[in-house]
């Protein structure tokens, strides 16, 4: 007699917080779903586990409106009847930071554990628009054994393979089927009919034949029924069908109502069975007809509503880069509590806004509205966290400031030493003196800069704005309104790994004259030599590494001195109609693609001195002004949409750095910004969290049979390459997520700037996909002479978001600000990591320095680490902080930390 195959049912839902409908109108069917689970739980209508979908806010959004439900919630925690996390929401996989990832995933079982149980350990990522390469690693620190997926992956007549990750990391998973994590709604409970219920005898005999097609499909001995479609409440009838089968049996089949975790356990003990393995990240686009596969891997998003990857990588950065690790240095130095709680707050407002439909702009126009919010909360407690860490730190260097003096302290983000010029808006107290040219037109604030030295440093004035308005605030007293001079300038610094240094700034003393007030005696001019600038012409500009020259069409040719090569034809801009929506970007068949190259640009010196120049060009470019859906083409009223860039060299500076404002003035199209390489390459670099991942250029040869087309923009997290061993180009956004390698014979990288789109699902278009108006982009372009240095792009693409930080301190706000009697060297850093290994993450857990880093590259590494922290002990941890390894020596300061090709690391110092 044959056993029988144990069936598991799985009861979930899958909730999109937010997406056709606003979170609250979905939050009202949350309510109802959950009162109905908790009711069947009490009464033992429900026989196991309700899921929570993978995921934990669907809990705290129902306990917001029901905290008198929070006992029966922990309840049903303890007592396995609700199954909770991994994650805390679920989110988009590319659109976010790996250390987003890490922390969704830490944050959603803690809580889980707070409600009382043991969180799931399921890789759940059964709806994300694709997978990263490092997704097998990323569960394997958590303890997580296996994953369910089911975009980015053809395979419908199979629901076992393994996922080997960038790093080697293989885990068994789960593909759901032709209908993916919906396939037994469709298919048993008839979800997407509409004619009427179901009948009891319809339920069981569709399910046999699910059964059936199952049992061909599986691996394994046990079968899985996930019975979790889109926001589905819990359907009562079907479930007394699968119960009553519980109770009766089957010949062939014993179903029982579990876990996905117990589903877990049977499949991971009979992993050994999987043949088909996929290597890497997972991005197939949906290549089956819908009656063997209705898998789409849905592409567009990278691009949608670009405000939301710009804002939420600019939080990230806030996060990771100034307000954790500048707070946990303030902590050691100085003794300045760390702030876990406000920190918590700030990642729990950006973790709101990464569920899929939410991260990547494809709902209406009210969910995304309510994004700005959760964002404005994560940045303003972020910011402010960071800002009195690096205060706290600037009061306590040593010296006293004597009368005009103002301490400018300057700090660098990076685990690098930096040297070269930066910019800083210096804060002037209006009541500081000036000096004037010539016969008094304008006047400028007089002062000098010195280093820690006592050096006075040689500065270029790059720009004015007068008399601004401040305020201090003090505990005991109203605020103390003041005004300030914000003279922005450039000047050569020396700024140490993860630290900082100071430099003094001194107003010039004014020349007494006979019978004047001393208020309106004239100071003598503060100048240093502006030549010679780095501008060789009206609209060319030369450092050591390459000249620049701005063509009558505004684009840039570039010679690389380095090579003797030249590249053309770079910041051209491309417009091309979009007729699609916040999922996909759909080119027209009547489109007319416009190029910048053909118009003519305004070009303008905006700064030359010899530690930065910048030109502005102006190019004003007549697109369609919309597309008419009527016709099914680009509309013949012109948009004249003007695009103006800011493009700058430094002394000494490798990349041509790039701002650009557009005023989008027309609907319906993608803009981005074109820089051929000729490089000859088939293959290019793209980051992705914790990884560098290499893609091939050229689409598939038989793209045109597959269902949904493979499109040549790809993600990127900061920066792509394409190079050959003589050439090469690397362009770096801050962010901007999409980016292609044209299969054209000039290989130009297109950077993406924004998708404007009318279309939205359920709705008859929302306006604010339109983004109207004004938009800044900032990116920059490296020339190559081989393969990259992939560290450096990372550091390059890492200051170009988080730019550098500074504090302005007279004496009283150092007495103010001054939080211990410690007292600091004028320039110090804290934490320095050799290249070419990568740093995420440096921040106090448990009363130690947590650090993660990482190796992008293909080759074993030895990396060291110099620490500033006075730790006994290097303790390797996994991403929840348990001990995974033996502890590392420090030895004066220094840790080494080996690291495998592409293997993430985690070390606390205590």
């Amino acid at each position: 007699m044959n056993k029988k195959r144990r069936v598991h049912y799985v009861l979930s839902t899958h909730w999109d917080r937010e997406w056709y409908q606003h979170f609250q109108d979905y939050r009202v069917r949350l309510v109802e779903l959950l009162d109905e689970v908790l009711e069947g739980i009490a009464s033992g209508e429900l026989r196991g586990p309700f899921q929570t979908d993978g995921q934990v806010i669907l809990l705290d959004d129902y306990l917001e409106v029901r905290p008198e439900q929070r006992g029966q919630v922990e309840s049903a925690a303890r007592d396995g009847k609700m199954v909770i996390g991994p994650w805390y929401v679920m989110p988009d996989e590319f659109l976010v930071s790996g250390e987003s990832l890490i922390r969704n995933l830490e944050l959603g079982r803690r809580r889980a554990r707070e409600f009382g149980g043991e969180p799931s350990s399921i890789g759940f990522i059964c709806d994300m628009f694709g997978h990263i390469s490092q997704m097998p690693q990323i569960f394997a620190g958590f303890g997580i054994g296996a994953g369910f997926l089911w975009r980015g992956v053809n395979l419908p007549d199979h629901r076992h393979f393994r996922w080997k990750g960038a790093d080697g990391t293989s885990i068994p998973c789960y593909r759901f089927g032709r209908g993916g994590y919906c396939d037994y709604a469709i298919m048993v409970r008839g979800a997407g009919e509409y004619t009427g219920d179901l009948t009891t005898d319809a339920i069981g005999q569709r399910l046999l034949a699910f059964l059936k097609n199952e049992a061909e499909a599986s691996s394994t001995d046990s079968l899985l029924l996930f019975d979790g479609a889109d926001h589905h409440m819990w359907d009562r009838h079907a479930y007394q069908v699968v119960a009553d089968l519980m109770k009766e049996g089957l010949d062939a089949y014993e179903i029982v109502h579990t876990s996905l975790d117990d589903y877990q356990a049977q499949m991971v003990a009979q992993a050994d069975q999987f043949k088909i393995e996929r290597t890497g990240e997972l991005r197939e686009v949906g290549t089956e007809l819908a009656d063997r596969d209705w898998m789409l891997l849905i592409e567009g998003t990278l691009s949608s509503r670009v405000w939301i990857k710009q804002a939420n990588a600019a939080c990230e950065s806030l996060l990771c880069d100034w307000a954790e690790p500048f707070s946990a240095f303030a902590d050691v130095a100085v003794g300045r509590a760390y702030p876990h709680g406000f920190l918590d707050v700030a990642w729990k407002w950006l973790l709101e806004n990464h569920p899929h439909d939410s991260i990547c702009g494809c709902s209406i126009d009210d969910v995304h509205e309510g994004m700005k919010y959760r964002f404005m909360q994560s940045r303003q407690i972020t910011q402010r966290q960071a800002e009195q860490a690096m205060t706290s730190l600037a009061a306590s260097i040593e010296g006293e400031l004597g009368e005009r003096e103002l301490r400018v302290v300057v700090f660098n983000c990076l685990p690098r030493d930096m040297d070269g010029p930066v910019e800083l808006s210096l804060e002037i107290p209006a009541d500081w003196p000036v000096f004037t040219e010539f016969l008094g037109y304008e006047p400028k604030p007089a002062f000098g800069i010195y280093d820690p030295s006592g050096q006075e440093v040689a500065y270029q004035r790059l720009a004015q704005t007068m008399n601004q308005p401040r305020f201090r605030i003090r505990g005991n007293r109203f605020p103390q309104d003041y005004k300030v001079n914000v003279v922005k300038v450039s000047l050569e610094a020396s700024l140490p790994a993860m630290g900082y240094t100071s430099f003094i700034v001194k107003a010039v003393k004014e020349h007494r004259i006979d019978g004047l007030p001393e208020h309106e005696s004239p100071a003598p001019p503060t100048r240093h030599a502006q030549v010679p600038g780095l501008a060789r012409s009206e609209r060319s500009m030369e450092n050591e590494h390459m000249v620049v020259t701005i063509e009558a069409n505004g684009t840039l040719t570039l010679l690389d001195k380095k090579t003797g090569l030249a590249y053309s034809d770079l910041l051209t801009f491309e417009d091309a109609a979009d007729v699609g929506d916040g999922w996909y970007h759909s080119p027209a068949v009547n489109d007319e693609v416009c190029v910048s190259s053909g118009c003519a640009s305004d070009i303008r010196l905006v700064h030359d001195g010899p530690l930065l120049t910048t030109f502005r060009i102006r190019t004003t470019m007549p697109v369609p002004a919309e597309f008419s859906f009527d016709q099914m083409a680009r509309s013949q009223q012109v948009a004249h949409m003007m695009i103006d860039s800011r493009v700058s060299l430094r002394a000494n500076g490798q990349a041509v750095e790039i701002e650009t404002t557009v005023d989008n003035t027309a609907d319906d199209h993608r803009l981005r910004v074109l820089f051929p390489s000729n490089a000859q390459s088939d293959t290019y670099l793209a980051d992705s969290p914790f990884d560098v991942v290499e893609r091939p250029i050229a689409l598939s040869r038989d793209n045109h049979k597959y269902r949904e087309l493979e499109v040549e923009t790809r993600p990127q997290q900061s920066f792509t390459a394409v190079f050959d061993e003589h050439r090469g180009l690397a362009v770096a956004g801050a962010g901007l997520y999409e980016s292609a390698v044209r299969d054209l014979p000039g290989r130009p990288v297109a950077l993406t700037l924004f998708r404007a789109t009318r279309r939205t699902v359920f709705t008859d278009g929302e306006p604010d996909g339109q983004l109207k108006g004004k938009m800044t982009f900032q990116y920059l372009v490296t020339p190559l002479s081989g393969e990259p240095d992939r560290s450096q792009l990372f550091d390059h693409a890492r200051l170009l978001l988080a730019g550098i930080k500074t504090v302005f301190l007279q004496d009283t706000d150092v007495r103010r600000h001054r939080s211990s009697d410690k007292r600091l060297p004028p320039s110090q850093g804290f934490l320095r990591l050799d290249p070419p290994a990568v740093l995420t993450s440096a921040r106090q857990v448990r009363e130690g320095l947590e650090l993660r880093l990482f190796n992008p590259t293909d080759a074993p590494i030895s990396t060291r680490l110099t620490i500033n922290h006075p730790a006994t002990k290097a303790q390797p941890v996994d991403f929840e902080g348990c001990p995974a390894g033996e502890q590392l020596s420090i030895d004066d300061g220094v840790v080494t930390v080996e690291l495998n090709p592409k293997r993430v690391a985690t070390i606390r110092l205590q």
